[in-house]
């Protein structure tokens, strides 16, 4: 009996994928084979290959396409209700992996496999993983519009399904969608949605993909401060569940970061992370990008070597991959390097290699712009024809709805009438308590410092001047006395240290309730002033500012001031650390500061329930300067306190 062709191809995909496996230096094969030849049931058989196969997927590592051609083998011709669902999981596996390494069609291919299936076996799990896998092709490929569309339908099923994790991982794809279309209060909406369900269900990798995601929409909003905190947050999460697609997208967040700000040492250190990162899973493309911001940094820092070199790695992923936009960038920075080197004709060959590729790349964009304007105005006559005919079929009912309408219209405008005049006194009531709270916490905080103020020139002036007087005293009847022996003059000396000590004890405590470089210097010299005097050996504290050269209104200044003191005392009490960063920026948005220790941290939720008379005046403090406060932490893993404070125009 003949071999039949569907059969061997079957077998040929699985010997070529083997092989390519092994040429990547896996040996998937031996572990297969334990699994295949083994006495279980072939569905044991099969959801052990698959958790093979799945964490490889997510890496784009190729060796996944093994584990899937022998679960197809095992799958052969079943369609029983339980084969379907083992069929759709290996088709997404095979989507993901296709998709991770960049190969979209094959991508598409195995996801719509799915879809048919959800639909021809009405398996509403099935589609609505479908549609979200479909979404995140169209996300890579930069098809925004129909990626909304796709998680709109997912939605819609894990909503009709209660399927919570499939609802939170919707919200963050949404999130992302919007981000791309520019439609800034939607995203962060959706993303604000996405964290809270991450944080109940301590998803990380959900949780790593959002703040990615609000790092990015602040970006686009020129929100530098609060872009870098959640970047950070989500690169720290990533390299926590070791996620290499992850770490390679924030490295390079990180890389274009830091080069905006100048500060082209981190950009190189997160831009060589970030390369390492992605030839671990062949990314091409990212590598393009990454090369490009190293070559960009090495420039601004006039290391033409190494920055020509970066520029050349660009050249050679962008050809690989046919990226012409990232490989007329390199070709134009190349071509401006050697100009200045004096190199006209390797300037001149770069600068026509970039003119032809920035022109080709307009004419394709026109080419689309024309097509799709053609489409639009096919789409419209066809709409227009519609209308026509709605028109005439409303156009009977228009004289009847007039009627309607106007005796509808005069009960509507007297209940508007009426409910404009309810809001506007609501809202007037509304706002009188709010300024009320208001100038009460700003009564009881400025009367707080009032008293500090003059318990701390009390202390100084009348307590410290009179411990030094009686130092003084003791010190001048010293030679006078005749001491019996050496043991009364012993005590005698003790008792001087005592009052020394004391006099000490009662400036350092005067200082610290009001000290006086935050009244002459401003909150900067005032934190450093406070740092200074904590033992080193101890607690080593790393300050870090920009932004603050000019003082702030002096509510603003105490507030922090007393808020940082507040942090960096728990952290000497309870955290064990023996490092803190603390860093205070200032930009046009606000004021950010972070306070992070790497002791041993607490249950966030656990500690806000029973929160002290500490944490409470923190978060009182902070909301009175209409600002924020989040506390990030867990056992064993440090603390870190994000604090922004919106400044007044």
């Amino acid at each position: 009996m003949p071999v039949s062709i569907k059969k061997i191809c079957s077998f040929l995909l699985f010997i070529f994928f083997t092989l390519q496996a092994f040429a990547q230096g896996n040996d998937p094969l031996k572990e297969i084979k334990l699994i295949v030849t083994g006495k279980e049931a072939d569905t044991v058989k099969i959801m052990a290959l698959i958790d093979g196969a799945f964490p490889l997927a997510l890496s784009g590592d190729s060796s996944a396409l093994v584990y899937t051609a022998a679960i197809y083998k095992l799958l052969g011709n079943n369609y029983s209700t339980h084969y379907i669902k083992l069929r759709s999981m290996t088709n997404n596996t095979c989507g993901i992996c296709f998709m991770y390494s960049g190969k979209y069609d094959s991508a598409n291919y195995y996801y719509n496999q799915s879809l048919e299936l959800g639909w021809q076996y009405d398996d509403k799990l099935i589609m609505a993983k479908g549609y979200n896998n479909l979404g995140n092709v169209a996300q890579y490929t930069a098809d925004f519009a129909k990626a909304v569309d796709y998680n709109y339908k997912a939605l819609e099923l894990f909503e009709a399904l209660k399927d919570s994790s499939g609802i939170a991982g919707a919200y963050g794809n949404l999130a992302n969608n919007y981000t791309r279309l520019r439609q800034y209060p939607k995203a962060i909406g959706f993303c604000e949605q996405a964290i809270a369900f991450a944080l109940r269900r301590n998803d990380k990798r959900l949780l790593a993909n959002s703040y990615n995601t609000l790092a990015t929409i602040y970006g686009e909003q020129d929100k530098d401060s609060l872009e870098l905190i959640n970047e950070i947050k989500a690169y720290t999460l990533y390299r926590e569940i070791k996620n290499i697609k992850g770490l390679s997208s924030t490295t390079t967040n990180l890389t274009e970061i830091y080069i905006n700000r100048n500060a082209f040492d981190s950009a190189q250190k997160y831009a060589l992370l970030g390369i390492g990162y992605s030839k671990q899973i062949d990314d091409a493309q990212n590598l393009g990008t990454l090369y490009n911001a190293l070559g960009i940094s090495y420039n601004k820092q006039n290391k033409i070597a190494e920055a020509i070199k970066a520029f050349d790695s660009v050249q050679f992923y962008a050809r690989l991959t046919g990226d012409k936009l990232i490989l007329s960038k390199a070709c134009n920075s190349k071509a401006e390097i050697f100009y200045k080197l004096g190199d006209f004709k390797a300037a001149y060959e770069n600068m026509s290699q970039y003119t032809l590729l920035n022109d080709s790349v307009f004419n394709n964009n026109m080419q689309s712009g024309i097509a799709e304007m053609q489409t639009k105005y096919e789409t419209a006559k066809k709409e227009q024809k519609i209308q026509q005919q709605q028109f005439e079929l409303t156009k009977k009912n228009y004289w009847i709805g007039a009627v309607i309408g106007l005796l509808l219209l005069g009960g509507l405008l007297g209940f508007s009438f009426y409910r404009s005049n309810k809001l506007r006194a609501t809202k007037k009531l509304q706002a009188a308590i709010i300024q009320q709270q208001d100038i009460a916490t700003k009564a009881v905080i400025q009367a707080e410092e009032n008293e500090r103020k003059r318990i701390a020139g009390d202390l100084h002036d009348g307590i410290g001047q009179t411990m030094s007087a009686a130092k003084m005293n003791l010190s001048s009847i010293e030679s006078r006395l005749d001491f019996k022996n050496e043991e009364d003059k012993t005590a005698f000396e003790k008792i001087v240290n005592l009052v020394d000590e004391s006099c000490k004890e009662v400036r350092s405590v005067s200082h610290n309730m009001m000290p006086n470089a935050l009244l002459k210097s401003g909150l900067s010299s005032a934190v450093k002033e406070f740092i200074d005097k904590i033992d080193s050996r101890v607690l080593k504290v790393n300050l870090y500012s920009e932004g603050l050269n000019e003082r702030l209104d002096s509510n603003v200044e105490t507030v922090l001031y007393r808020v940082i003191q507040e942090c960096v005392n728990n952290v000497i009490k309870h955290s064990n650390a023996n490092e803190l960063d603390i860093s205070l920026i200032k930009d046009a948005d606000g004021i950010a500061a972070t306070i992070e220790d790497n002791g041993k941290g607490f249950a966030v939720d656990e500690k806000l329930k029973t929160a002290g008379i500490g944490l409470k005046n923190i978060s009182t403090r902070i909301q009175y300067l209409k600002g924020t406060v989040d506390f990030d932490s867990s056992p064993g893993k440090g603390t870190l306190v994000a604090i922004h404070v919106p400044l007044a125009s």
